[in-house]
């Protein structure tokens, strides 16, 4: 009989070679490369932790079978290549290591951007597996950090293309992640400081290359090699038997699996709490819940970490003295039981916050902006309501909303789920307990939001798009012709200006933009609006409400009187659609800065505008002492300086890439000053000249600081504010708008 099969195997070295060379070719039959970005990290991760990834099967091409199978090279690659293997199983795999390893021009399938894959080595190095792999969209600072080594070796990323490049670059890159630490190490001594961390670096560089050159020489991927002279019927055939033949069982199956034999059936557990959590269109939801069991238990919820939920299991773990211990993490059955019901309960109060109208606006869940953002949203939300204290509820609360809309408006579970999911889980719960312990993501949040393109949201489900429609819902968006807020389901997704009219005048996808929608009653939609301009409408409603009440309406969907002025231009021409959509992103970039970086969301639209009105008060005060002081911070009271550099280099220790620069400045330092700080500041020996002809006393501005301050805290507090506290805080108010302005208060 002759031998049509050759097991063979090839390190990943000589491979990825094979695949820079083309050839690999895929056959029409086999479906397109469909694999998500976390589907590749998670095999890059297999590979360097020396994980079994499975075999190819690969036919040894002809003329013939590359033209009769219309075979075509591995998606990304560029070239004519040299086709050599039609591969029949394996195409998945070997194209994600192409990808991560080549790093081809190409965008993954169904997204904008490029993706590069990256080892944190100081994670790797440290055995913190799950948060050693990651990737990041080729936008933003990303090409710069892959233009720069130094910028590599410092935040200590390795980019995996740097495996693909081939020739010396590997060991050109290691030598240099370690003379760049040996030579930070030579600089702080000479500067007689602790250069410890800086030497560890330069050894830890050594053991990396050797790692490194272990993988790719020696990991070995195995592979069956089908004879050419196989006819393409057989050859189909066998595919076809390969890609049919028995179930697939994910990390849920599994575990279920083992626990049948224990007494549990977690499908039926499943199956009881499915209805609950019905809300919620996935198919990951039972996984999810797993997850969530995780993060609360151990804070991990990688599928490695899934397993260890299983009574009895053992987890390996390191104790102080650098040995291998072990700790069962669910005792028996009934432990088990009670925290699916805790993940369970936890995920049904977090699909009530998150439908709530008031709290996040989720009024659909085709609007929910992440569905892999639950898991640990779940954990968090059991972690306030469960571990903190009541009196501490409700910062818990405000903070964990916080992180929320910055996860949201960051895009930060658009990548690696599982590894954030984990980090942002004891980032969190760090920061519930420590006041001074703000995760990162909400500097880089206050830093990023003004650069959202809101013109490009055009497709409903995207994370930003929902956001947005979200943040309309929660900040109370009133139907324009009843004036009440709609309730849930009974919402429309509105065009503003209808898509008839786009479609006219040649708008294209921008008339889908969320800068154009809205959410309205479905009566208001179809009946009154029904597909009509606003120009033929607007008038109808201001002659019967008047302008006044309309503009109040049209403020609730974050629609400004000058973009109400330019919808009721007639005619209405695309040119006035390009102002609106630009006003409209203004608008809505003032919301998210007041309600969200602010954290005026929770406050009742009377205290949402003092509170606006105070932080302009305070910005033009900075202003003045900025001038006054001509830029020189010494001449500011010595106790004002050291709190706010204390508040600047604790915000650079947080946020490494906030301007250091600016900080430093006079004006940067006094974005950092309270309010006593700037009134003692004003007040200082070497200021007050200055500004005595324009505040009249000490006294007197005293009085109005401490009436501006009362509000202020009861707002940022969350305590009551007595009609006393409104008042004085009001006419405080009034009289440092009118003495700023040069007016007689």
């Amino acid at each position: 009989m002759k031998d049509a099969q050759k097991p063979d195997h090839v390190s990943l070295n000589a491979l990825i070679g094979r695949m820079k060379d083309g050839r690999f070719v895929v056959p029409d039959f086999q479906r397109e490369f469909e694999w998500e970005p976390w589907d590749i990290l998670a095999l890059m991760r297999s590979i360097f932790l020396d994980y079994y990834i499975g075999s190819l099967l690969l036919w040894r091409s002809t003329d013939e079978h590359l033209k009769h199978l219309s075979c075509e090279p591995l998606y990304g690659y560029e070239g004519s290549g040299k086709p050599e293997y039609i591969v029949l199983d394996g195409q998945q795999r070997l194209t994600a290591m192409y990808y991560a390893f080549v790093s081809p021009n190409a965008k993954l399938p169904h997204r904008k951007h490029r993706a590069h894959y990256y080892i944190r080595v100081d994670h790797f190095l440290a055995e913190r597996h799950d948060e050693s792999f990651e990737y990041e969209w080729y936008r933003g600072d990303w090409p710069a950090v892959l233009a720069s080594t130094e910028t590599q070796f410092d935040r200590h990323i390795f980019p995996l293309s740097v495996v693909g490049a081939g020739g010396w670059d590997l060991g050109n890159w290691v030598q240099g992640y370690e003379k760049y630490w040996a030579t930070k190490a030579t600089q702080k001594q000479d500067a007689e400081e602790d250069a410890t961390a800086e030497l560890q670096h330069a050894v830890n560089a050594k053991s990396f290359g050797a790692q490194l050159r272990e993988v790719v020489e020696q990991f070995q991927v195995t592979y069956v090699e089908l004879d050419k002279a196989l006819s393409i019927d057989k050859v189909c055939d066998i595919f076809t038997q390969i890609n049919s033949q028995g179930i697939r069982l994910d990390v849920f199956d599994l575990i279920n699996a083992l626990l049948k034999p224990r007494g549990l059936q977690l499908k039926a557990m499943w199956r009881d709490a499915s209805p609950k959590l019905a809300f919620v269109k996935t198919q990951r939801m039972n996984i999810y819940l797993l997850q969530t069991m995780s993060i609360l238990r151990q804070a991990y919820c990688s599928p490695k970490y899934l397993y260890f939920l299983l009574p009895g299991a053992e987890r390996p773990i390191r104790g102080v003295d650098g040995k291998l211990q072990k700790e069962v993490l669910v005792p028996d059955v009934a432990d088990f039981e009670k925290r699916w019901n805790a993940a369970v309960a936890a995920f049904e109060r977090t699909i009530q916050l998150l439908r709530h109208p008031q709290e996040y606006g989720v009024t659909a869940s085709d609007y929910l902006p992440y569905v892999s953002i639950l898991p640990v949203f779940a954990a968090l939300q059991s972690l306030v309501d469960n571990s903190l204290p009541p009196e501490q509820r409700l910062v818990g609360r405000r903070r964990l909303r916080y992180w929320y809309w910055a996860s949201v408006f960051t895009n930060r579970y658009s990548g690696s789920v599982e590894s954030t999911s984990a980090r942002d889980f004891q980032d969190v719960r760090a920061w519930l307990a420590d006041d001074l312990a703000e995760p990162a993501l909400i500097g880089e949040f206050k830093q990023r939001f003004n650069s959202l393109d809101l013109r490009g949201e055009t497709k409903r489900g995207t994370s930003i798009y929902n956001a947005i429609f979200n943040l309309l819902v929660v900040q109370g968006a009133r139907d324009w012709m009843t004036g009440d807020v709609p309730q849930p389901d009974d919402l429309d997704d509105h065009h503003i200006v209808p898509a008839s009219w786009g479609a006219k005048n040649s708008m294209g996808s921008l008339i889908n933009s969320i800068l154009n929608r809205s959410p309205l009653t479905s009566t208001t939609n179809r009946e009154v609006i029904n597909d009509r301009l606003p120009k033929d409408y607007l008038p109808q409603l201001i002659a019967h409400a008047g302008r006044t009440e309309v503009e109040r309406q049209m403020a609730s969907h974050s629609i400004s009187s000058v973009a109400l002025d330019i919808l009721l231009r007639d005619p209405f021409t695309p040119a006035d659609f390009e102002a609106f959509i630009q006003e409209r992103q203004r608008t809505l970039m003032d919301a998210i800065e007041s309600l969200l970086v602010h954290e005026r969301l929770d406050l009742p639209p009377a205290l949402r505008d003092l509170d606006q009105r105070i932080e302009r008060v305070e910005l033009r005060l900075r202003a003045l002492i900025a001038e006054a002081a001509v830029d020189d911070p010494t001449r500011l009271p010595p106790h004002v300086l050291l709190k706010m550099d204390e508040r600047v280099q604790r915000e650079l220790k947080k946020n490494p890439s906030l301007d250091a620069k600016h900080m430093k400045s006079l004006a940067g330092r006094l974005e950092y000053a309270d309010l006593r700080e700037l009134q003692d500041a004003i007040c200082g020996k070497d200021l007050w000249a200055s500004f005595a002809p324009r505040f009249g006393t000490k006294e007197g501005l005293g009085g109005r600081f401490n009436q501006l301050a009362e509000l202020r805290n009861a707002i940022r507090h969350s305590r009551t504010t007595t009609l006393v506290v409104q008042t004085d805080g009001k006419a405080a108010i009034l009289w440092f708008e009118a003495t700023l302005n040069g007016e007689q208060p």
